[in-house]
């Protein structure tokens, strides 16, 4: 026979296990909202917006939707997000529209309630996404091959990027090779890794390390260490404007073993462009000058620009352009030289 008190434990163990069941069906329905410019109501789970792009999941489609965020009028969630303001803000907060408001949301920032216009969220990431959340990349490859003299060329354009609530990291891996018939093989290779930590109103630290192989100005490798401080002018839905500035210790190793080993101190600024949502182009130009403090009269430039056109699936089709100047080159190498990119890759989102 069971006494009182086993009852009793036996009853209070079955509250417990039905609250428990309970509390986690409430959560587990709980879902986000979003209603659209055309009254589309669609149910289910934000998972990121980036460059005016609305990643949402629901329960009834194997594939994400991809939705314009400037097409949202509608949208309330409880769940936390890491999200950024046009003015620089970093925000860990729940977005909801204002009631009767479509162009307003509500959030939480320094533990105050505040209401935005919805245009002023630029950057939205579900804080219990896992690593893959937070991680973009991007590769994309082209092969040319002609007859004549057995041409052929092999490109590589490829990106990687991790942001973090306070922090992010880059990098880039870009190749051309080149053989023909009688002609020793030609190549260039650039890569960057680099590192941001975002302050208050849009200023970030920055640190980046750059490394460049290039036969035509003699280069066996390059390596630019730079640390600065840079601030977004523009950070809207459809475009991030940046500039930067710092010093930057550069090596000089060429493939002539006679030419000696070269270090300078430089000076950098950068200008940052970044264009999306327009359709489905988008462009990404940077332009860095380095003036020497340590060479009289010598002025380096890099320049990338690059063309994406979206294809279905998350592949795309990229045309690149990346031009590199030196006012003082070593004997016999170029003071120019440029490579024009055509391209076709995939995307993680």
């Amino acid at each position: 026979m069971l006494n009182t008190a086993t009852i009793s434990s036996w009853k209070t163990f079955l509250l417990f296990c039905t609250f428990t069941v309970i509390s986690f069906s409430s959560i587990y329905a709980q879902k986000d909202t979003l209603v659209l410019k055309n009254n589309d109501k669609i149910i289910g789970d934000i998972k990121e917006m980036s460059k005016g792009v609305l990643t949402f999941e629901t329960d009834y489609s194997d594939s994400d939707f991809k939705i314009s965020w400037k097409d949202v009028v509608i949208v309330h969630s409880q769940q936390m997000y890491l999200m950024t303001l046009s003015d620089g803000r970093r925000v860990n907060s729940s977005l909801e529209t204002k009631p009767g408001d479509s162009t307003n949301v509500s959030i939480v920032y320094n533990q105050k309630p505040i209401t935005i216009p919805i245009n002023d969220v630029v950057y939205i990431k579900a804080l219990e996404e896992g690593f893959l959340s937070r991680l973009d990349a991007s590769l994309s490859v082209g092969f040319n091959f002609a007859k004549t003299n057995n041409l052929t060329q092999f490109s590589v354009l490829s990106n990687l990027g991790y942001t973090a609530d306070k922090w992010g990291v880059t990098g880039s891996y870009n190749s051309v090779r080149s053989n023909q018939d009688d002609v020793d093989e030609t190549h260039r290779t650039d890569a960057r890794i680099g590192g941001k930590y975002f302050l208050k109103h849009d200023w970030f630290t920055l640190a980046n390390v750059n490394f460049l192989s290039n036969d035509e100005q003699l280069l066996k490798l390059r390596t630019s260490t730079q640390g600065g401080i840079g601030k977004y002018f523009v950070h809207s839905n459809r475009v991030y404007f940046a500039t930067g500035t710092g010093l930057a210790w550069t090596n000089e190793n060429y493939i002539d073993p006679t030419i000696n080993t070269q270090n300078s101190l430089e000076a950098f600024l950068s200008l940052e462009l970044n264009m999306f949502d327009y359709d489905d182009i988008s462009l990404y130009s940077k332009f860095v000058v380095y003036p020497s403090l340590t060479e009289k009269d010598r002025v380096r430039t890099d320049l990338n620009l690059n063309v994406k056109y979206d294809l279905p699936l998350d592949f795309f089709i990229q045309l690149g352009l990346t031009h590199n100047f030196d006012s003082k080159p070593v004997e016999g190498a170029a003071r120019t030289d440029y490579v024009f990119q055509t391209t076709f890759g995939w995307e993680l989102d």
